[in-house]
């Protein structure tokens, strides 16, 4: 089991911050396209495990069953897709509604396309634990001056969300709820995964750089690098979730 990130209160309580992954994959073959040997989305699942995000939601077309296979003992939550027309909007709102369902205590989400399958545990648990002081605020990694992703999105801002355009992009879904006023900062992690997606290989990103203290401003254990492991050490946690009735997927989704 990860370390939680929390919050201190007034009294000196550690009080855990419930903060859950959603996954987005546009189609089958991006959620189980090749990430270093291991399926794109188990990949991601046992990083956000390891980094303290839960409860863990992966959103994605599985007509032939072939992602829950990848996702199989892990301790995710499969959901069908909304429908296409309701465009990355409506599939990022799905995820929400199910990490609210399995863990009403949910604060925020980080938003995850299925293509970024190089981001580290330390900066899951780095924008989770920069949750806790800042908790109206989207939260972006950054590496080289390039905002990047999972974006952590308070659950406060997600009505606002919800009424944006199903024709935006996620990059523009966030831009566009900033301008309705939700606060947005990014911070510099160090972390080149939260810029590149799969298509550079793991081999080729550019040395990591994390900052000497970690975005909350405290020090904090690291959860486990769980995804350099593979299968041989599989998650603790609920088993998938049942998967209902497939939904046909839309290219313009995000993943």
């Amino acid at each position: 089991m990860p370390v939680r990130p929390g919050r201190h209160t007034a009294s000196g309580y550690h009080q855990p911050v419930t903060v859950a992954a959603v996954v987005l994959a546009a189609s089958p073959d991006s959620a189980v396209a090749d990430a270093d040997g291991m399926p794109s989305v188990r990949r991601i699942a046992d990083v956000a495990w390891a980094g303290g995000a839960v409860p863990i939601v992966v959103v994605a077309d599985d007509p032939d069953g072939s992602v829950a296979q990848a996702l199989a003992g892990s301790a995710v939550t499969l959901a069908e897709p909304a429908p296409a027309d309701h465009g990355p909007v409506g599939q990022i709102v799905r995820g929400v509604e199910v990490a609210m369902a399995a863990i009403n205590e949910t604060l925020a989400a980080l938003v995850w396309p299925a293509t970024m399958t190089w981001v580290g545990p330390e900066t899951v648990t780095s924008l989770i634990e920069a949750h806790g002081p800042s908790p109206d605020e989207i939260l972006r990694p950054a590496f080289d001056g390039a905002n990047g992703w999972p974006a952590l999105v308070p659950l406060g801002s997600v009505g606002r969300l919800a009424a944006l355009a199903a024709d935006r992009t996620p990059d523009d879904l966030l831009a566009d709820l900033a301008s309705t006023g939700v606060g947005t900062r990014t911070l510099d992690l160090g972390d080149p995964g939260a810029v590149h997606d799969r298509s550079t290989p793991r081999s080729s990103l550019p040395a990591y750089s994390g900052p000497a203290q970690p975005a909350a401003g405290h020090m904090h254990e690291w959860g486990a690098g769980v995804a350099d492991h593979g299968d041989d050490h599989p998650l603790e946690g609920p088993s998938l979730a049942p998967y209902g009735q497939a939904v046909a997927e839309d290219p313009g989704q995000p993943g």
